[in-house]
């Protein structure tokens, strides 16, 4: 069985809406796009190398999809296989799958989720799909998380545990601090949550 392996950009305040740049997610008002940018270094690249190396497939919301198919088929040659490699995206409403090697799971999402995780081939990695990772969430069916967790609040936007979320225990599997004070933090999904008095 494939793990389901969540990848975010997180401030502290768990908001995880448009890092990248202005224009990315401006839903809701969102005015804070492109939070990251004054926090990456060599450092932060180096570890941001080393995830998008590995094997894997893409698991992405409509939103997600969308504004990485206007990007990465231009810009393969810094993420090697990203065009390549198997796109699943989760809309309920139609959608025009241009990028290369697309599939949209419109119907039963959780059902075709669940069918994907059971199939031979490498790991299914989810970017940004606020949205979307709410429903992964809600069904148990994150097995990993590659948080990278930016020294700064924003109090407004899209969260990464929001609604969708249920108690669930983590295993801390990996962890490194930038110079810049970003968190790297890598956890693997480790049962019920346990609980217990002083």
């Amino acid at each position: 069985m494939r793990k389901i392996v969540v990848l975010e950009f997180l401030t502290l305040d768990g908001v995880l809406q448009a890092p990248g740049g202005p224009e990315e997610d401006t839903s809701g008002g969102f005015a804070y796009g492109g939070w990251t940018v004054p926090y990456f270094d060599e450092f932060a690249g180096k570890i941001m190398d080393g995830q998008m190396n590995r094997p894997f497939e893409l698991l992405l919301g409509r939103k997600t999809y969308e504004i990485f198919a206007s990007y990465w088929p231009h810009h393969g040659d810094v993420w090697p296989g990203v065009n390549e490699t198997k796109k699943y995206v989760a809309s309920h409403e139609a959608i025009e799958l241009a990028w290369n090697n697309s599939v949209q799971l419109q119907q039963d999402v959780v059902s075709h989720i669940r069918a994907l995780k059971e199939q031979d081939g490498p790991d299914l990695h989810v970017y940004g799909s606020g949205n979307f990772v709410q429903t992964l969430l809600q069904h148990d069916l994150v097995d990993a998380l590659c948080l990278k967790i930016f020294p700064i609040t924003l109090g407004v936007g899209k969260r990464l545990f929001a609604e969708g979320t249920i108690p669930a225990a983590f295993k801390l599997t990996d962890s490194s601090v930038s110079p810049k004070g970003v968190i790297f933090a890598n956890y693997d999904r480790a049962g019920k949550v346990e609980t217990g008095s002083f």
